[in-house]
């Protein structure tokens, strides 16, 4: 379930979020993949956190533009900034 009506606009933000769920900075466990998805009820594009048997622990909102260009950035991962 997606509680937060916060959504990712750019990719930028997406790259911010993605670091922030490898680095552990919201507090997940068991964190195993990241996916882009859409909902099943209303079509809207997501970010989803799954874990090990690929439930959802966490989803963002991400407009159509981020869900269409994000897709490497999440495939690939995070660039590592230093």
């Amino acid at each position: 379930m997606i509680t937060d009506q916060d959504e990712i606009t750019s990719l930028a933000e997406l790259e911010a979020f993605l670091l922030l769920v490898e680095n552990g900075g919201l507090g997940l466990e068991n964190v195993e993949g990241v996916a882009l998805a859409t909902h099943n009820s209303n079509g809207r594009p997501f970010v989803a956190v799954l874990d090990d048997k690929h439930q959802l622990l966490l989803g963002r909102w991400v407009t159509q533009d981020v869900f269409e260009n994000g897709k490497d950035l999440v495939r690939m991962g995070p660039r590592k900034r230093h």
